[in-house]
């Protein structure tokens, strides 16, 4: 088994050989074919999350083929492709765990920051929380899918059914999600940092209507926005440019401080809320939704040694789409 470990917070990861990790009673070990590069695991490198305990194999995104499986494990078969996501494990006895919102668990684990990730040749990861897929899946094309995809998923629907969407930071979810929304009948409004004209244009070529500048005003009343980009100050934003009654859901696990703004931009009823984690059941509505939709990721592929350059590049905004690892 290789896999890039982060030893040191804020340090590059290193390149390393280990033994073939061997699956618990009721885990899987897969094979890692790509495994998608996400802000997250930017946060757990940089060191903006708390609590991460090197060393640490980041990477949440894993499409990969089951190679052995437990005793006790069910669902998945050798040879079967599978996705491996941010929820690792939840406890299944909390009080959030009852009532269905295990991304709320009080006890989880996540894939990539508390248990080992897919910045590898091969994981292991419990089954029950694994995502099926046919044996033809596009493992790289699929790979953002399970995080971008099911964030921005989980994001859209606590947003509501509003026709008019504004999406604040045009990365890996927002090119995902326009092409869900446009699918639904709506019509989607790209706010990019300042002057960022290839972003624009590739928020238009994904089927947003408007792109601009993330202060520029928007051209109708919004009846809702979702911010993914890690910027507090949109928050003041993205409130102004909603309609009365309207929602902003903030969509990343890390952001810097939100600003103080006048009362005058929450009152009318305008709603601000985020979403945590995601669930299986967001997994299984989300999947057959983008099938449906045809929803197709923008990618761009690194081999797994070159992992530094890849969160680099998305460090630095240099990225139309989604970067991808292929071991």
């Amino acid at each position: 088994m290789r896999a890039m470990v982060l030893h040191t917070i804020g340090r590059p990861l290193t390149l390393e050989q280990f033994d073939d990790p061997e699956p618990g009673p009721d885990e899987v070990r897969l094979k890692v074919e790509a495994c998608g590069v996400c802000r997250t695991d930017l946060h757990v490198v940089d060191g903006e999350l708390p609590h991460v305990r090197p060393p640490v194999v980041p990477g949440h995104e894993v499409v990969g083929v089951v190679e052995r499986v437990g005793a006790q494990a069910s669902g998945l078969v050798v040879g079967q492709r599978a996705g491996v996501p941010w929820l690792g494990s939840a406890c299944g006895r909390c009080g959030y765990c009852r009532r269905g919102q295990e991304n709320l668990c009080d006890f989880p684990q996540f894939t990539g920051y508390t248990r080992p990730g897919g910045f590898a040749s091969h994981i292991v990861a419990r089954a029950a929380f694994c995502v099926p897929f046919a044996t033809d899946v596009d493992a790289v094309a699929t790979a953002p899918l399970l995080c971008a995809g099911l964030i921005g998923w989980r994001a859209l629907v606590k947003a509501g059914d509003g026709a008019d969407l504004g999406l604040y930071g045009f990365g890996a979810a927002a090119h995902l999600l326009t092409q869900v929304a446009v699918h639904q009948g709506r019509r989607v409004y790209a706010f990019t940092r300042a002057g960022d004209r290839d972003a624009q244009a590739f928020a238009r070529a994904q089927g947003a209507c408007w792109a601009g500048d993330a202060d520029a005003p928007a051209p109708v009343p919004l009846d809702a926005a979702i911010i993914f980009a890690p910027a507090g100050e949109l928050v003041p934003l993205a409130l102004r440019a909603v309609r009365k009654g309207g929602r902003v859901v903030c969509g990343g696990i890390h952001m810097s401080d939100v600003p103080s703004f006048p009362y005058r931009l929450l009152w009318e009823e305008r709603e601000l809320a985020s979403v945590a984690n995601l669930t299986r059941t967001d997994a299984r509505e989300f999947f057959a939704v983008a099938a449906r939709a045809g929803v197709h990721a923008t990618t761009r592929t690194y081999p797994l040694e070159s992992a530094n350059h890849a969160l680099d590049d998305l460090r630095r905004g240099r990225l139309s789409g989604a970067a991808v690892l292929v071991p």
